[in-house]
Protein backbone atom coordinates (compact mmCIF):
# COMPACT_ATOMS: atom_id res chain seq x y z
CA UNK A 1 0.00 0.00 0.00
CA UNK A 2 0.77 3.88 -0.46
CA UNK A 3 0.99 5.87 2.82
CA UNK A 4 2.01 9.66 1.53
CA UNK A 5 4.75 9.53 -1.01
CA UNK A 6 6.01 5.81 0.35
CA UNK A 7 5.36 2.49 -0.66
CA UNK A 8 4.30 -0.12 2.29
CA UNK A 9 5.12 -3.65 1.21
CA UNK A 10 2.39 -4.89 4.00
CA UNK A 11 2.62 -8.40 2.63
CA UNK A 12 6.51 -9.36 3.19
CA UNK A 13 7.19 -6.51 6.20
CA UNK A 14 5.93 -5.29 9.60
CA UNK A 15 6.37 -1.99 9.95
CA UNK A 16 7.04 0.03 13.45
CA UNK A 17 4.43 2.73 14.11
CA UNK A 18 5.53 5.25 16.93
CA UNK A 19 3.87 6.82 19.40
CA UNK A 20 4.04 10.34 20.09
CA UNK A 21 1.18 11.43 22.27
CA UNK A 22 1.37 15.67 22.97
CA UNK A 23 -1.05 15.43 25.62
CA UNK A 24 -0.81 16.05 29.95
CA UNK A 25 -2.66 12.99 30.45
CA UNK A 26 -2.44 9.29 28.08
CA UNK A 27 -2.36 6.89 30.11
CA UNK A 28 1.61 5.73 29.74
CA UNK A 29 3.54 9.49 28.73
CA UNK A 30 0.81 12.33 29.46
CA UNK A 31 3.16 15.33 30.18
CA UNK A 32 6.26 14.20 28.49
CA UNK A 33 6.20 15.35 24.90
CA UNK A 34 3.29 18.42 25.34
CA UNK A 35 5.73 20.97 25.03
CA UNK A 36 7.00 21.44 21.43
CA UNK A 37 10.56 21.10 21.65
CA UNK A 38 10.30 17.78 23.46
CA UNK A 39 8.04 16.17 21.12
CA UNK A 40 10.74 17.19 18.28
CA UNK A 41 13.44 15.49 20.42
CA UNK A 42 11.46 12.46 21.13
CA UNK A 43 10.37 12.08 17.11
CA UNK A 44 13.74 12.66 15.72
CA UNK A 45 14.93 9.67 18.57
CA UNK A 46 12.31 7.36 16.90
CA UNK A 47 13.27 8.25 13.74
CA UNK A 48 16.65 7.30 14.37
CA UNK A 49 16.21 4.31 16.24
CA UNK A 50 14.25 3.09 13.20
CA UNK A 51 10.76 4.01 12.76
CA UNK A 52 8.32 3.89 9.57
CA UNK A 53 5.15 6.11 10.70
CA UNK A 54 5.25 8.58 13.13
CA UNK A 55 1.43 8.76 15.38
CA UNK A 56 0.80 12.27 16.69
CA UNK A 57 -1.99 12.53 19.10
CA UNK A 58 -3.60 15.32 20.86
CA UNK A 59 -6.41 13.99 23.03
CA UNK A 60 -5.54 11.04 25.76
CA UNK A 61 -7.79 7.72 24.64
CA UNK A 62 -7.08 5.82 27.77
CA UNK A 63 -10.42 5.14 30.35
CA UNK A 64 -11.78 7.66 32.08
CA UNK A 65 -9.74 10.17 29.44
CA UNK A 66 -11.10 14.03 29.12
CA UNK A 67 -12.37 15.34 25.88
CA UNK A 68 -11.14 18.22 24.70
CA UNK A 69 -12.39 20.56 22.47
CA UNK A 70 -11.55 20.85 18.38
CA UNK A 71 -9.47 23.58 19.01
CA UNK A 72 -7.94 22.51 21.42
CA UNK A 73 -6.27 19.43 19.74
CA UNK A 74 -5.74 21.49 16.68
CA UNK A 75 -3.49 23.55 18.82
CA UNK A 76 -1.94 21.18 20.22
CA UNK A 77 -1.04 18.77 17.27
CA UNK A 78 -0.56 21.73 14.38
CA UNK A 79 2.33 22.69 15.62
CA UNK A 80 4.11 19.35 16.13
CA UNK A 81 3.25 17.93 12.42
CA UNK A 82 4.49 21.39 10.75
CA UNK A 83 7.66 21.12 12.41
CA UNK A 84 7.37 17.22 11.74
CA UNK A 85 7.00 17.44 7.80
CA UNK A 86 9.45 20.50 7.86
CA UNK A 87 12.73 18.58 9.37
CA UNK A 88 11.74 15.07 9.14
CA UNK A 89 11.49 12.52 5.93
CA UNK A 90 8.66 10.44 7.80
CA UNK A 91 5.72 9.51 7.04
CA UNK A 92 2.71 11.04 9.34
CA UNK A 93 -0.60 9.65 10.99
CA UNK A 94 -2.95 11.72 12.94
CA UNK A 95 -4.21 10.10 15.93
CA UNK A 96 -7.87 11.43 15.86
CA UNK A 97 -11.74 10.36 15.54
CA UNK A 98 -12.61 14.58 14.64
CA UNK A 99 -13.35 15.00 11.04
CA UNK A 100 -12.49 18.72 12.29
CA UNK A 101 -9.24 17.89 13.11
CA UNK A 102 -8.38 15.72 9.93
CA UNK A 103 -10.15 18.25 7.54
CA UNK A 104 -7.82 21.23 9.12
CA UNK A 105 -4.43 19.26 9.25
CA UNK A 106 -5.19 17.02 5.59
CA UNK A 107 -2.37 18.77 3.60
CA UNK A 108 0.61 17.70 6.27
CA UNK A 109 -0.20 14.55 7.30
CA UNK A 110 -0.38 11.11 5.25
CA UNK A 111 -2.68 8.76 7.36
CA UNK A 112 -5.47 9.09 9.57
CA UNK A 113 -5.91 6.76 13.00
CA UNK A 114 -9.49 6.67 14.35
CA UNK A 115 -10.12 4.84 17.20
CA UNK A 116 -13.87 4.98 16.41
CA UNK A 117 -13.71 3.42 13.13
CA UNK A 118 -16.10 5.31 11.48
CA UNK A 119 -18.68 5.42 14.04
CA UNK A 120 -18.63 8.90 15.93
CA UNK A 121 -19.30 11.23 13.25
CA UNK A 122 -20.65 10.03 9.66
CA UNK A 123 -18.56 13.29 8.32
CA UNK A 124 -15.30 11.80 9.33
CA UNK A 125 -15.92 9.14 6.21
CA UNK A 126 -16.26 11.96 3.50
CA UNK A 127 -13.55 13.95 4.81
CA UNK A 128 -11.06 10.68 4.70
CA UNK A 129 -12.74 9.84 1.34
CA UNK A 130 -12.08 13.50 -0.25
CA UNK A 131 -8.61 13.63 1.55
CA UNK A 132 -7.25 10.32 -0.34
CA UNK A 133 -5.41 9.49 2.94
CA UNK A 134 -4.47 6.47 4.21
CA UNK A 135 -6.91 5.32 7.15
CA UNK A 136 -6.80 2.72 9.97
CA UNK A 137 -10.02 1.84 10.66
CA UNK A 138 -10.19 0.59 14.67
CA UNK A 139 -12.95 -1.83 16.45
CA UNK A 140 -14.45 0.26 19.43
CA UNK A 141 -18.15 0.66 20.85
CA UNK A 142 -19.67 2.43 23.90
CA UNK A 143 -19.50 -1.06 25.73
CA UNK A 144 -17.98 -4.28 26.33
CA UNK A 145 -21.17 -6.00 26.49
CA UNK A 146 -21.13 -8.65 24.02
CA UNK A 147 -23.73 -11.90 23.49
CA UNK A 148 -20.89 -13.24 20.97
CA UNK A 149 -17.90 -11.46 21.10
CA UNK A 150 -15.93 -13.22 18.51
CA UNK A 151 -18.74 -12.95 16.24
CA UNK A 152 -20.01 -9.12 16.90
CA UNK A 153 -16.39 -7.90 16.69
CA UNK A 154 -15.89 -8.72 13.37
CA UNK A 155 -19.45 -7.97 12.39
CA UNK A 156 -18.82 -3.82 13.68
CA UNK A 157 -16.05 -4.19 11.91
CA UNK A 158 -17.41 -5.19 8.63
CA UNK A 159 -19.63 -2.78 9.26
CA UNK A 160 -17.37 -0.29 9.84
CA UNK A 161 -15.98 -1.05 6.10
CA UNK A 162 -19.01 -0.63 4.39
CA UNK A 163 -19.24 2.61 5.38
CA UNK A 164 -15.78 2.96 3.94
CA UNK A 165 -16.72 1.26 0.70
CA UNK A 166 -19.93 3.49 0.64
CA UNK A 167 -18.63 7.06 1.27
CA UNK A 168 -15.58 6.41 -1.04
CA UNK A 169 -12.80 5.52 0.71
CA UNK A 170 -10.22 3.27 -1.79
CA UNK A 171 -9.70 -0.57 0.19
CA UNK A 172 -5.62 -0.18 -0.97
CA UNK A 173 -5.82 2.63 1.54
CA UNK A 174 -7.47 0.91 4.70
CA UNK A 175 -5.57 -0.54 7.65
CA UNK A 176 -7.56 -2.66 10.42
CA UNK A 177 -7.02 -2.10 14.17
CA UNK A 178 -8.59 -4.55 16.75
CA UNK A 179 -8.93 -2.04 19.06
CA UNK A 180 -6.93 -3.43 22.03
CA UNK A 181 -8.08 -1.89 25.02
CA UNK A 182 -10.97 -0.51 23.71
CA UNK A 183 -14.76 -2.06 24.78
CA UNK A 184 -13.32 -5.01 25.70
CA UNK A 185 -12.74 -6.99 28.98
CA UNK A 186 -9.54 -8.51 30.12
CA UNK A 187 -10.10 -11.85 27.69
CA UNK A 188 -11.83 -10.37 25.09
CA UNK A 189 -8.17 -8.62 24.34
CA UNK A 190 -6.33 -11.60 24.42
CA UNK A 191 -9.08 -12.72 22.52
CA UNK A 192 -8.25 -9.94 20.03
CA UNK A 193 -4.55 -10.61 19.79
CA UNK A 194 -4.78 -14.42 19.61
CA UNK A 195 -6.98 -14.05 16.56
CA UNK A 196 -5.02 -11.22 14.51
CA UNK A 197 -4.75 -13.68 11.71
CA UNK A 198 -9.00 -13.66 11.60
CA UNK A 199 -8.57 -10.11 11.46
CA UNK A 200 -6.05 -10.67 8.74
CA UNK A 201 -8.16 -12.91 6.84
CA UNK A 202 -10.59 -9.75 5.99
CA UNK A 203 -8.03 -8.60 3.52
CA UNK A 204 -6.42 -5.39 4.83
CA UNK A 205 -3.54 -4.81 6.01
CA UNK A 206 -3.96 -5.15 9.83
CA UNK A 207 -1.98 -2.91 12.93
CA UNK A 208 -1.98 -4.25 16.05
CA UNK A 209 -1.41 -1.28 19.03
CA UNK A 210 -1.06 -3.23 22.64
CA UNK A 211 2.06 -1.40 23.91
CA UNK A 212 1.73 -0.85 28.36
CA UNK A 213 -1.80 -1.72 28.15
CA UNK A 214 -3.74 -3.18 30.73
CA UNK A 215 -4.01 -6.41 29.28
CA UNK A 216 -0.26 -6.41 29.87
CA UNK A 217 -0.32 -4.96 33.20
CA UNK A 218 -3.12 -7.45 34.20
CA UNK A 219 -1.68 -10.51 33.51
CA UNK A 220 2.07 -9.51 34.39
CA UNK A 221 0.33 -7.61 37.51
CA UNK A 222 2.81 -4.89 36.26
CA UNK A 223 2.83 -0.93 36.44
CA UNK A 224 2.71 0.84 32.91
CA UNK A 225 6.64 1.47 33.08
CA UNK A 226 7.02 -2.33 33.81
CA UNK A 227 5.34 -3.62 30.60
CA UNK A 228 8.29 -3.83 28.24
CA UNK A 229 8.32 -7.58 27.92
CA UNK A 230 4.83 -7.92 27.63
CA UNK A 231 4.73 -6.15 25.30
CA UNK A 232 7.35 -8.02 22.97
CA UNK A 233 5.71 -11.24 23.04
CA UNK A 234 2.30 -9.83 22.27
CA UNK A 235 3.98 -7.84 19.43
CA UNK A 236 5.96 -11.11 18.55
CA UNK A 237 2.63 -13.29 18.41
CA UNK A 238 1.33 -10.71 16.28
CA UNK A 239 3.94 -10.65 13.60
CA UNK A 240 3.50 -14.42 13.82
CA UNK A 241 -0.64 -14.52 13.03
CA UNK A 242 0.78 -11.73 9.90
CA UNK A 243 0.25 -8.10 11.71
CA UNK A 244 1.72 -5.73 8.93
CA UNK A 245 1.86 -2.43 11.47
CA UNK A 246 3.22 -2.03 15.33
CA UNK A 247 1.94 0.86 16.94
CA UNK A 248 4.70 0.71 20.23
CA UNK A 249 5.81 3.30 22.56
CA UNK A 250 9.65 0.96 22.46
CA UNK A 251 11.46 1.24 19.22
CA UNK A 252 14.39 -0.33 19.21
CA UNK A 253 12.97 -3.58 21.13
CA UNK A 254 10.13 -4.06 19.02
CA UNK A 255 12.06 -3.60 15.96
CA UNK A 256 14.53 -6.20 17.43
CA UNK A 257 11.76 -8.77 18.40
CA UNK A 258 10.52 -7.93 14.92
CA UNK A 259 13.31 -8.83 13.36
CA UNK A 260 14.18 -12.50 15.12
CA UNK A 261 10.71 -13.15 14.32
CA UNK A 262 10.52 -12.70 10.57
CA UNK A 263 13.93 -14.58 10.66
CA UNK A 264 12.47 -17.37 11.79
CA UNK A 265 9.42 -17.71 9.82
CA UNK A 266 11.30 -17.02 6.66
CA UNK A 267 13.99 -19.62 7.71
CA UNK A 268 13.77 -21.49 4.26
CA UNK A 269 15.20 -18.39 2.37
CA UNK A 270 18.28 -18.78 4.73
CA UNK A 271 18.97 -21.97 3.74
CA UNK A 272 21.82 -22.62 1.19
Amino acid sequence: MIIGNKVFDTHNNVYIVGILNVTPDSFSDGGQYNALDDALRKAQEMICQGIDVIDVGGESTRPGHTTVSTEQEINRVAPVIEKLKENFDITISLDSYKWQVVQALSSKIDMVNDIWGLQYDDKMAQVVAKSGLAYCLMHNRHSNQYKNFSEEYLSDINDSLEKAEKAGIEKEKIILDGGVGFAKDYSQNLHVINNTDRLCSLGYPVMLATSRKSVIGLTLEKPVDQRLYGTLATTAVGVMKGASFVRVHDIEQNLDTIKMVKSIIREDKWIK
